[in-house]
Order: structure tokens, then C-alpha cells, then sequence
């Protein structure tokens, strides 16, 4: 009595196997993927908010919260102003201004002045006028941080 080495149960599963073929994607991989790209955005973000060049003044102010709906206003070394990126001559603003969308209540949103550190003091001020002259009675004046500001 002989077994045959072929027809044995275990060997045939060594072979090819009869099982089909695993049809489900592991997510694991993308998960930790899109985690990191998640991480790398949220601390980009922030940076790519200044895109206009200036050089802010020191303070020992402390840091506000960012909101969703707020405009940057930047007036850079040579006094020019620009509408969050795009530079624009006061009339320009002022037009600007106008067709900015209100909330619910008719209120404005915050508007966050970036003027540079070496400009005169009355052209930061006509900006802000403007910007009181369009109902925008809520300005934020942007700084660097620093402990040993004047």
C-alpha cells in the first residue's frame, strides 16, 4: 500500500492556491498619508497668508484669532496699497470696499492692516479713513511679536 505523493490533501495547497483573490484595499497607508498632508497644510497656511512683502513694526501685543472671512490690507515701503494680494490706488479701494459682502446682521468683516514700519504716519492714516468711510469701523494693525518693543 503506497500513498500517492501527488493526491495528498497539504501538498495541493502548497501549489496554486484555490482561495480568490483578495478584493479589499488596505486604507491604513492612505490614512497616514492624508494625515500628513493634513499636518503640513495646517502649518502652511498661516505663512502663505502675508504674500505682500512688509516690514512690520515691534509690539508686545498679543496674538488675535484668525477668522475665515477677514481682509488683509497691506501698504508696502513705497506706500503702495494692495487688497489682500492685488495692488489697488485708493479710488480702487474705496470701490473695493464697497462691493465687500456683509454678514447677516449688515455687519462688515474684520479687515487686518500690514503697514510697512518706515511709512509716514499720514499714510497709514488715509488708508484707515478709507477703510472708517466704507462702514469698516473694525481694524486689526498687524505687528511683529516681540518682548522688547518701545
Amino acid at each position: 500500500m503506497a500513498i500517492g505523493v501527488a493526491s495528498s490533501p497539504s501538498r495541493r495547497r502548497r501549489g496554486r492556491s484555490r482561495r480568490a483573490p483578495m478584493a479589499e484595499i488596505n486604507v491604513t497607508p492612505l490614512v497616514d498619508v492624508m494625515l500628513v498632508l493634513l499636518i503640513i497644510f495646517m502649518v502652511t497656511a498661516p505663512l502663505l497668508n502675508a504674500a505682500v512683502p512688509v516690514d512690520l513694526p515691534d509690539s508686545r501685543a498679543s496674538a488675535m484669532d484668525q477668522q475665515s472671512d477677514q481682509i488683509t490690507i497691506s501698504i508696502d515701503e513705497t506706500g503702495a496699497i494692495y487688497f489682500d494680494e492685488e495692488p489697488v490706488d485708493e479710488i480702487a479701494l474705496a470701490a473695493r470696499l464697497e462691493n465687500v459682502p456683509r454678514d447677516a446682521d449688515g455687519k462688515p468683516p474684520l479687515v487686518t492692516l500690514r503697514a510697512d514700519r518706515s511709512l509716514r504716519y499720514e499714510r497709514v492714516i488715509s488708508v484707515m479713513g478709507e477703510l472708517n468711510h466704507a462702514g469698516f469701523n473694525s481694524i486689526s494693525l498687524v505687528t511683529n511679536s516681540s518682548v522688547s518693543a518701545p
